[in-house]
Formats: structure tokens, C-alpha cells, sequence
């Protein structure tokens, strides 16, 4: 059901919702940086594509940080958006990252548990080993799935969504991911991206109720193509 138009990659796409897969450097929704999101950049190929007249409805179901790609799910109804978050907080919806490092982690499988506090004045979290004010705590699960001569590919899972979770507690760890300045990776990758990539999406329809399953391809770069 892969399609592209419009620069848009669409993976999946029905009458409620719609699935994409996010390039490096889009922003899921407007900020103070004037750049356009791609929010608007799906009602636009929504409305082109249907011929719609006026507004179109589109619903942020969640988001990816600016430098990662991967997969995005918006509601193209409010029901569907209702229900979605609903399964959200449920935590019903299964959702598969990769991440691209280069310090191999102690253990080839192992749950990392932090405490995570935002800081909003540089938009950067920071994990603590106990609970501190202003803490939520996080959990991921992560596995090294490929190993290469330089770098690693870990499969993760979370288990809470924190604000730069994955990027943060792999930080913490010592295993930063690739290109991520941010969070301790020695030097940038040239088009800004960090190896971090929303794999996969796994939720039942909240209209349907089929099972859904949604994998987006990796960016085309010599890294990530020897790791797919």
C-alpha cells in the first residue's frame, strides 16, 4: 500500500487513518521555526487527492523528534483519534524503533530503567538512577539484532514514552546513537538526521478492529543499508 507523491511517503492509508514514513528534518507540527509540518504536508496530499473542499480534519496521534524517521500515524477522524489515544494510554500499540550506535552496550540484551527530567531551556532530558522532583520514570527494552565493523544496531521497545527517551537513556549507557550531538555522539551526521528510526507499528484498527502491522524502510544511506 506503499505510495509517494508529493515527497510524501505513505504507507498506509485508509477512510481513518493515515501512516507515513517520517524523513529526517520534518517536524510533526508547527514551532517557533516557521518550518511547514508534516501535518500540513498530509492534509495537503489529503486534500489533492480527494478533491476536498475547505478544511481538511487531521489528527497528531504522536510524535518523532525532528532528526529521526520512521513511521507516523495520523487520524484522519476525530473517532479515530479518540480511540487511538485511548489505545495509547492503554498501551496497546506496539511500537519498534532501531537505533545505530557505535559503543556496544555492556549486555546484548538488557531493560533499561531511568528517571527522566526535562529541561525545557535546552529541550533535553537527562536520566537519573532514582526518583528525583520533576522525574518520570522510563523504561525500554532493548536487543542487538547486527553488528558491524564500527557500529551497532539495537531493536528497542518501550515501555513508557518520555520525552527523548530512547536517545537519552542509550546516552545514560554510554552507547549514544550515531549523529546524535545531543546526547554525547562524537560528531554529526551531514544531513542532520540521527540512526534512530520508528521501525515499526503494531496496533488492532480502532475502526476495524483488524490487526494491523506497519514497517517503514530505513533511510538510504551505507549505514543503515548495511544494517537492513
Amino acid at each position: 500500500m506503499a505510495s509517494t507523491k508529493n515527497n510524501l511517503h505513505v504507507l498506509f492509508e485508509d477512510n481513518h487513518l493515515i501512516v507515513v514514513n517520517k524523513k529526517s528534518g520534518d517536524i510533526i507540527q508547527g514551532d517557533k521555526t516557521g518550518d511547514t509540518p508534516l501535518s500540513d504536508i498530509v492534509k495537503e496530499y489529503i486534500k489533492d487527492k480527494y478533491n476536498k473542499p475547505g478544511n481538511v480534519f487531521l489528527g497528531v496521534v504522536h510524535r518523532l523528534d525532528r532528526p529521526t524517521t520512521g513511521v507516523v500515524v495520523f487520524a484522519k477522524t476525530s473517532k479515530s483519534l479518540e480511540r487511538f489515544n485511548k489505545m495509547l494510554r492503554d498501551k496497546t500499540v506496539k511500537k519498534t524503533y532501531w537505533a545505530v550506535v557505535k559503543n556496544k552496550p555492556e549486555k546484548d540484551i538488557d531493560t533499561l530503567v531511568g528517571f527522566l527530567k526535562k529541561n525545557p531551556k535546552n529541550n533535553k532530558s537527562t536520566s537519573y538512577s532514582s526518583e528525583i522532583e520533576g522525574s518520570k520514570k522510563a523504561i525500554l527494552h532493548y536487543k542487538i539484532i547486527k553488528s558491524l565493523n564500527n557500529y551497532h544496531l539495537l531493536e528497542i521497545d518501550l515501555e513508557t514514552g518520555r520525552h527523548h527517551q530512547i536517545r537519552c537513556q542509550l546516552s545514560a549507557i554510554e552507547s549514544p546513537i550515531k549523529g546524535d550531538l545531543k546526547y554525547g555522539f562524537n560528531r554529526s551526521n551531514k544531513d542532520a538526521s540521527i540512526h534512530l528510526h520508528a521501525r515499526k507499528i503494531e496496533f488492532i484498527h480502532p475502526v476495524s478492529k483488524e490487526s494491523i502491522c506497519i514497517t517503514a524502510t530505513t533511510p538510504k544511506d551505507v549505514i543503515w543499508s548495511a544494517c537492513s
